[in-house]
């Protein structure tokens, strides 16, 4: 395929969407970003890789919370009212993934990816969801916890993240209407999910040459 290739998939917290955008990436033999674009963005910023991770996916009292711990900023330990505004660190996360975009075919995991390249005609759009069961057994197995504990972990982080996205793109988290697919892993499982959403990616690029 010539032209690149810029697939976003937001998630629900244990649908499997991390599993399957890298798959997927795998598939498609192009670059994989999750928490690599906390890194990246650090790295272009000058801040330190806390301040992006204490913030990820954290709605703007979220991020108030990362800069009032006093994180550092080019090795100086700073308190957040002489460093950047919640919507400045959001911007550096957003110009690292235009530039990703721009410069290579990649799969993006979350961060409002979707939106921040809405305008980009490469980019395709997938939300991953599953049932609460499913989800719920994915915690468990992958944290070791109980059931009761997963529960909780899911609902909280689908909140934050939901929180998150829709302060920073006035859409909805999740809606269908927010991406150009909403796909349920629950129907052909993660691995026919990585061979189906791959179909769409090429029928898209084929039909763009």
């Amino acid at each position: 395929m010539d032209e690149k290739i810029i697939v976003t998939i937001g998630r629900q917290f244990g649908s499997g969407g991390r599993v399957i955008g890298k798959k997927l990436a795998e598939a498609l033999d192009i670059s994989y970003y999750d928490k690599e674009l906390i890194t990246i963005a650090a790295k272009e910023s000058g801040l330190c890789p806390e301040v992006f991770e204490r913030a990820d996916e954290k709605a703007s009292d979220g991020l108030a919370h990362a800069f009032s711990m006093g994180l550092s900023y080019m090795g100086m330990y700073t308190p957040y009212a002489d460093i950047l505004s919640n919507e400045g660190l959001f911007k550096i996360q957003s110009d690292a993934i235009r530039k990703l975009a721009a410069r290579e075919s990649c799969v993006l995991v979350g961060r409002c990816a979707d939106y921040i390249l809405r305008d980009n005609p490469n980019c395709i759009s997938f939300f991953i969801h599953d049932k609460m069961e499913s989800r719920v057994q994915r915690v468990v197995d992958r944290q070791q916890i109980t059931v009761e504990q997963a529960k909780e972990i899911i609902i909280r982080t689908d909140k934050s993240r939901a929180a998150y996205y829709d302060y920073y793109t006035n859409k909805t988290w999740g809606m269908s209407s927010s991406y150009n697919f909403s796909i349920d892993a629950s129907i052909l499982g993660i691995d026919e999910t990585v061979e189906f959403l791959k179909s769409l990616i090429e029928k898209k690029a084929n039909k763009t040459r």
